[in-house]
Order: structure tokens, then C-alpha cells, then sequence
């Protein structure tokens, strides 16, 4: 598991039904591609978030796998359409097996 990973999320906490919302993440990760060498000359094992997901009440909205090449924290920002009341699940998955998971609710107002 990467230190100090930590997922933060946007979500409105209202929406009008059917309205199409923004949703913004990021989450902090040293993003280590398993190029580099530490001061003894070793290679430091790679260790990326390589996939991401966002569900809205069970329902995929967003599935994106990512490569080495990613940035450093990486940042989504993207649109989904409300139907209803409900939580949005946002979670990814790092090369050691670590998943991070945040949830978020929006209510229809």
C-alpha cells in the first residue's frame, strides 16, 4: 500500500432529477512507475492506481484504466445524469491490490 493516499471527492449535494451534474476527484498517490532507481541503485517497484470507477446506486458511470504514464495524482472531472436520490461510489485500485473507496450522496431538491 502507498503511504498517505487519500481520495477527495466533489459531488453537489442536490440535483434535480434527470439534471446532468459535475463531478470532480482526485486523489494523492506518488504514482511510482518501476523505472526509477532509489539512492542504492535499486529499482522502486511500480506502483500506480491503474484503474478507476464511479458508480451511481450500483450503476457504472465511469470505468477508466490508466497506464503507467499517468500523472501523479490523478485528477477526474466528468458528467453524470441524476435519475434519483442516491450515492455515488468512486474507487481505485493500485498495482499492490490496495482499493480506496469514497461515497458520496446527492439528494434531489
Amino acid at each position: 500500500m502507498a503511504d498517505n493516499v487519500k481520495p477527495k471527492v466533489r459531488v453537489p449535494k442536490t440535483a434535480a432529477a434527470g439534471e446532468a451534474i459535475t463531478l470532480k476527484t482526485l486523489i494523492s498517490h506518488p504514482m511510482e512507475s518501476g523505472q526509477r532507481k532509489d539512492d542504492a541503485g535499486n529499482l522502486i517497484p511500480r506502483s500506480i492506481i491503474n484503474r478507476f470507477t464511479c458508480e451511481f446506486n450500483g450503476q457504472s458511470v465511469i470505468d477508466v484504466t490508466m497506464e503507467p504514464a499517468i500523472s501523479t495524482n490523478p485528477y477526474f472531472e466528468f458528467e453524470a445524469t441524476v435519475p434519483e436520490a442516491g450515492t455515488f461510489t468512486f474507487t481505485w485500485y493500485d498495482d499492490d491490490g490496495s482499493v480506496y473507496t469514497e461515497s458520496q450522496d446527492i439528494a434531489i431538491g
